[in-house]
This record gives C-alpha cells, sequence and structure tokens, in this order.
C-alpha cells in the first residue's frame, strides 16, 4: 500500500475520532503509576525544545508543557486531531500544525527531543520521516517513541483480539484495515537498522505493561477503537460487542472490574 493511501486511511479514521488514542491511553498506568505519555516526558526530562510527531489532541504536548519555558511544536495528519490540541489549556504557546511527517514544517536545528506516542509505527516512508526528523533535531537531541507491543495474555485485550480476528475473517476485503507504517518500526532491531545509519546511538528498549482495567463498558471503549474495527460494518461491530460481553464476564472479577492489560515497548536514542 503506498504511502499516500495510508495517510488517506488515517485521516478519514481521525475524522471520525480525533482523540481515540488519548481516550484509550490518556488512563492506563504502568505498574509505577505512570500513563505511557507520563513515561514519554520523563525521557526528555532536559529537553527545552521538543516536537511531538504525530500529536493527536494534545495530551502529550500538554503534560510537556507542564515544565515551564519549554518551546512544544506538535504535527498530525488529521486536521480534526489538531483542532482539538490547539484548544488544550496550556498549549496557546505551542505550535501546532498538520503536516505529514515525511516534510515537516521547521528549520534546521530546531529541536532538543522529538516524541512519538503510538505514531512513528503507522507512518509510511519511514526512511523520510527520520531524515526529517534527524533535519530537525541538533546534535546530541533525544527521540523517545511508544510503540504498540499486542497483548499481555489471559486478559480482556487478549480475549477481544481473538474475536476480532474471527470476524476480520468473514468480512469482505474492503472492510479490513489496510496494512499501515513499516513493520521495523516495531522491533528494537528494525528500528536500530533504520536509526542506526543516520547517527543515532543504539536503540535503549523497554517493554512496559499498561494496565486499562475496568467496567466492561469502559474496557469495550477503550479496545473498539483500534484501527482494524473502524471498516468494519456496524452489524459485524454491533456483533463482535455482544460476543466480547458475553465472554467477558467470565473474567470478572467480584467487584465488576474486568482485567486487562496490553503491552507497549519505549524506544529512545540519542543523536549523536
Amino acid at each position: 500500500m503506498t504511502t499516500t493511501s495510508q495517510e488517506s486511511f488515517l485521516r478519514a479514521f481521525h475524522a471520525e475520532l480525533p482523540a481515540v488514542t488519548a481516550d484509550a491511553f490518556g488512563s492506563a498506568r504502568s505498574a509505577d503509576g505512570r500513563s505511557s505519555y507520563e513515561i514519554l516526558c520523563d525521557r526528555v526530562v532536559g529537553s527545552r525544545r521538543v516536537l511531538d510527531l504525530g500529536c493527536g489532541d494534545g495530551l502529550l504536548l500538554e503534560l510537556l508543557a507542564r515544565t515551564e519555558g519549554r518551546r512544544l511544536a506538535g504535527v498530525d495528519l488529521s486536521p480534526e486531531a489538531v483542532a482539538l490540541a490547539r484548544r488544550r489549556p496550556g498549549l496557546g504557546s505551542a505550535t501546532v500544525l498538520e503536516s505529514r511527517a515525511q516534510d515537516l514544517p521547521f528549520a534546521d536545528d530546531s529541536f532538543d527531543a522529538c516524541v512519538s506516542h503510538m505514531a512513528l509505527m503507522l507512518m509510511g516512508d519511514v526512511e523520510q520521516v527520520i531524515a526529517e526528523v534527524v533535519r530537525v533535531l541538533s546534535p546530541g537531541s533525544t527521540l523517545a517513541c511508544v510503540i504498540g507491543g499486542g497483548a499481555v495474555g489471559g486478559e480482556a485485550y487478549d480475549l477481544f483480539l481473538g474475536l476480532l480476528r474471527a470476524a476480520i475473517q468473514t468480512a469482505p476485503a474492503a472492510q479490513r484495515v489496510p496494512a499501515l507504517g513499516d513493520r521495523r518500526t516495531r522491533t528494537r532491531e528494525g528500528l536500530d537498522s533504520l536509526l542506526g545509519p543516520t547517527g543515532f546511538t543504539p536503540v535503549d528498549w523497554e517493554t512496559v505493561a499498561l494496565d486499562l482495567s475496568g467496567p466492561p463498558e469502559q474496557v469495550w471503549a477503550a479496545m473498539s477503537g483500534i484501527y482494524d474495527v473502524g471498516p468494519l460494518h456496524p452489524r459485524t461491530v454491533a456483533s463482535l460487542r455482544e460476543a466480547f460481553f458475553e465472554r467477558v464476564e467470565g473474567l470478572a472479577k467480584p467487584s465488576g472490574v474486568i482485567p486487562c492489560g496490553m503491552k507497549v515497548h519505549v524506544a529512545t536514542a540519542r543523536l549523536a
């Protein structure tokens, strides 16, 4: 699939759900109590000029803005997400633009850090994306990304994925999500092969389990926002929801909370 076609799908999806990533991950917590957004913030603590690549509705930028004196910028393909980000409190001085990561609208050496939450892994023509990141970063800058890592096993997300795969197998080809991004961005070895030749140090790779547990409706809302659900026919989604609620009852704790977890990888590298 071409980069243009990938981007068309992402724009259409996020026109309907511009805050979907923040809605799903904003309340998810690691074992130490941090969200994946807060983990990224901690990776760039000393950076004063930070670019958020694929900033979505601006949640990460808002957290970064808690450090006074920072110059912040964010780019995203979705005009609807950008509009939400611009309305966030505390981001009045941030530059938030609708832009492709393959052609960043910033001068050379504009930033000393680049963060990306669940976005780099979706981008096509990733060599050009990385070339642009290198161009706008100063020497010694940090690149920190959160990358999806799948289910932890034996919980609601694992159950949901099994039901979703079955639904997709019987769906027409037109209702299947296109291949997105470049597989190399989803592994440590792949990222090293992309970043190393451009001057980055070897990738520091940490796998973090996130807890998304909650009442059934809350868990369903988080799970059903993934890209694979988007193209499915509403009747298929309704059947998927019914099957999920029937099966997930067996996982419920006495409190009614459904255990749900997923893994993410936090990749960090420094530009030499």
